[in-house]
């Protein structure tokens, strides 16, 4: 599954897993990224796309 979407790139981030104690340690968060099938002029294409972008209706959907 790819790790970025390819409508507003968005990607993965970095940061701490921050326990009770305090003690760090490193994770990572990955976008909610579907392989989804746009209309892109005028052409079906299969994209990776975040469901941020096709909540908003940044692409449009093919049927």
């Amino acid at each position: 599954m790819a790790k970025y979407c390819e409508v507003c790139n968005k990607g993965v981030m970095s940061g701490n897993n921050v326990s009770h104690s305090n003690k760090k340690t490193r994770r990572t968060w990955a976008p909610n990224v579907k392989r989804v099938t746009v209309v892109e002029n005028g052409s079906p294409q299969k994209k990776y796309v975040c469901t941020r972008c096709l909540r908003s209706g940044k692409v449009q959907r093919a049927v």
